[in-house]
């Protein structure tokens, strides 16, 4: 965590709420896959929150990460330990670009100082778990672990229709745009009394 002063009022409850989202199990699974993925030169950290954030804040593991899920050409072309900030901060950054690439989507993204200042690393939890996701979906082989630490990804289902299927949809009304098939007003009667005006 970066050396600040203890925080107060509203700051102090929203970083609350944002520590409770952090989930333990998640962590075991999160640690194990890595430490799988990448093979046991990296290690394990200690158990909690700070262990977690603490391996992962110089973003070599992270750039590891990324790059076990390439066979061929490696998205972080350079990874070294650093103990200067911008450098660290710098390889997070890489690993986030890789990811995206990868395909991990923009809203599933932790920002930078979220790990490096141990902000929200339920973000970076949300970031790892969808990265996990996307690579057991992929059939490219590159995936370590246990298939069943994610879930899968919802795949494209493709459809092709004859042109003549497409014009016999065209004369259907959808449901859902509603039907007036066998309504109309015979038999209704008015609503109500007509108005009645007494002098």
């Amino acid at each position: 965590m970066a050396n600040k002063g203890p925080s107060y009022g509203l700051s102090r409850e929203v970083q609350s709420k944002i520590d409770k989202k952090y989930d333990p199990e998640l962590e075991d699974r999160l640690v194990d896959w890595i430490s799988v993925q990448c093979g046991g030169s990296v290690g394990k950290p200690q158990p909690g929150k700070q262990g977690f954030q603490a391996w992962l804040k110089d973003g070599c593991i992270l750039c590891e990460l990324i790059n076990s899920l390439y066979r061929d050409a490696k998205p972080v072309k350079k990874i070294q330990n650093s103990t200067m900030a911008f450098k660290q901060m710098e390889q997070i950054s890489q690993f986030l670009a890789a990811a995206e690439k990868y395909g991990v989507t923009k809203s599933d993204m932790f920002q930078t100082v979220d790990l490096w200042e141990g902000k929200d690393m339920a973000a970076v939890q949300m970031t790892l778990m969808a990265l996990g996701s996307l690579a057991v979906t992929k059939t490219d082989g590159c995936y370590r672990g246990d298939p069943s630490w994610f879930h899968r990804k919802a795949q494209e289902n493709r459809r092709d229709f004859t042109e003549e299927q497409m014009k016999e949809g065209q004369s259907v009304i959808g449901l859902q745009m509603g039907t007036n098939k066998g309504a109309s007003q015979a038999g209704m009667t008015g609503y109500g009394r007509p108005r009645q005006i007494i002098n």
